[in-house]
C-alpha cells in the first residue's frame, strides 16, 4: 500500500527500496505521523541510496507544513540520487547531457527532488533560491516534463502577494 495514497502498489517512486530497509517503510505505513517519520528517517540511515525513502520523507514532512524537515530530507536525497547517478554533488554543476532525466533511475529522481526542493522553498518563501532552481531546472528539462512550469506560476503568484495553496510536491 502506498503510505501517502492509500492504494496498494508495491513500486515506489526513486526504484526500488533494498529488503534491509524495507521493513521500515512497511511499518512506516501503518503509523502515526511521527511514528512514521521515525521509521523512515532510521530507513535513510539504514541505507542512504533508497532514492525511495527520501521522496517518502519530503513528502510526508510537507505535507505535514514541516518544511525545514522536508527540505532537509530533498537536500539529502538530491545528495544521494546524485552519487547514484554520478552527477555533482553540487546541483549547480549539473549540466544538459550529464546524464538522461528523462529514463526512470537515480538522474530522473535527482531532478524531479531539485523541483521538490524549488516548491519546498516557495513554501517556505525563500522566492530568490527557488528562481535559481527554476532556473537550473529550465536548462536541465527545457520541455518542462517535471512540471517545473508549475513551481514557476506559483512563484509568479507569490511575487504578486498572491499565497499557494497547494501542499504537495
Amino acid at each position: 500500500m502506498n503510505l501517502f495514497t492509500g492504494e496498494e502498489a508495491d513500486a515506489f517512486f526513486g526504484g526500488e527500496v533494498p529488503p534491509a530497509v524495507r521493513h521500515l517503510v512497511d511499518e512506516a505505513r501503518s503509523k502515526p505521523r511521527e511514528e512514521a517519520a521515525v521509521a523512515l528517517w532510521t530507513a535513510v540511515l539504514a541505507s542512504p541510496q533508497a532514492l525511495p525513502v527520501y521522496y517518502l520523507l519530503y513528502k510526508l514532512h510537507a505535507g505535514q507544513g514541516e518544511l525545514a524537515q522536508a527540505q532537509r530530507a530533498a537536500e539529502r536525497g538530491l545528495s544521494a540520487a546524485a552519487a547514484v547517478a554520478g552527477l555533482p554533488s553540487d546541483w549547480r554543476q549539473v549540466r544538459p547531457g550529464m546524464a538522461d532525466f528523462l529514463q526512470p533511475g537515480a538522474a530522473r529522481f535527482w531532478l524531479f527532488t531539485l523541483k521538490a526542493q524549488a516548491f519546498i522553498l516557495l513554501r517556505r518563501g525563500e522566492p530568490a533560491q527557488v528562481a535559481e532552481r527554476l532556473e537550473h531546472l529550465r536548462l536541465l528539462d527545457p520541455a518542462d516534463h517535471m512540471g517545473a512550469s508549475v513551481v514557476a506560476q506559483l512563484l509568479a503568484q507569490h511575487d504578486v502577494g498572491v499565497r499557494p495553496t497547494t501542499s504537495g510536491c
